[in-house]
């Protein structure tokens, strides 16, 4: 649980990377739900990161 908020950011930040490098998914880019969407799964992941450990320590 308490990796929760980096995992999130992992799974955004990689669904970027996997758009820049694999040809067949370049067409994904373009789209805006696709790059809202794990920006918006990269914030929420900066979010949890910081409420996680805010209330454990």
């Amino acid at each position: 649980m308490k990796n929760l908020g980096i995992i999130l950011i992992m799974i955004g930040a990689f669904a970027l990377v996997l758009c820049a490098v694999v040809p067949f998914m370049a067409d994904l880019a373009d789209q805006n739900w696709y790059t809202g969407g794990s920006d918006a799964l990269t914030i929420a992941g900066l979010i949890t990161h910081i409420r996680i450990n805010k209330k454990i320590y």
